[in-house]
């Protein structure tokens, strides 16, 4: 069982990559919606440390985010939270995965904030997903409603594209449209999984 780590800023299309790559017959463990739910099984943890942030004893995602993205110190407060339960469930993830009868022949862990956090559990290999700055901006504007300020300050709180390029394994350059970003990400999963095989 290969495990390779999938990272890329914000709006460079890395969900849509481990879209593809769960399509071709990947494994993909999504770290935001291990987030997601992280956030709600902490929620009251996260209030406390945040009530300006929450109502009716729930985070507010909107609030809280502008919040961490707008102070540095709060940001990693929230990380101390959520990461660790994160890593336990990447872990167990990865456990079960392994001890199948018939593990599958590769792994994607979709990690944004990869680097980041210096914490890898995925040894194969690390795959980045690039694109221009305006085309991010303008691609999580129409996803996501963000401002431009929004997209920069969030943006801001990544390691830069050129440095994650400088560290990547594999790096795949989104600035076409879908059909030439899927023929990448089939190029890219037929050679790792015949690599995995070899």
């Amino acid at each position: 069982m290969k495990v390779v780590a999938l990272t890329g800023n914000i709006g460079s299309g890395k969900t849509t990559v481990a879209r593809e790559l769960e399509r071709l017959g990947a494994e993909v463990i999504f770290a935001d919606e291990l987030a997601r739910a992280a956030r709600a099984a902490l929620a009251p943890e996260i209030c406390r440390a945040f009530p300006d942030a929450c109502s009716g004893g729930r985070p507010d995602e909107r609030r809280l985010a502008r919040r961490v993205f707008a102070d540095p110190a709060a940001r990693r407060r929230l990380e101390g939270v959520i990461h660790p339960w994160v890593r336990r469930a990447v872990l167990q993830r990865l456990d079960r995965l392994s001890r199948c009868e018939t593990p599958p022949a590769l792994v994607v862990l979709e990690q944004p904030l990869l680097f980041e956090t210096g914490w890898n559990p995925a040894r194969d290999g690390v795959l980045v997903v690039v694109a221009p700055d305006e085309l991010r901006a303008r691609r999580v504007a129409e996803r996501s409603g963000l401002s431009l300020e929004e997209f920069r300050a969030r943006d801001a709180a990544q390691l830069p594209q050129a440095e994650k390029v400088r560290r990547a394994d594999w790096v795949i350059v989104n600035d076409g449209d879908l059909d030439a970003l899927r023929a990448q990400v089939q190029r890219w999963y037929a050679e790792v999984v015949r690599e995995g095989s070899a």
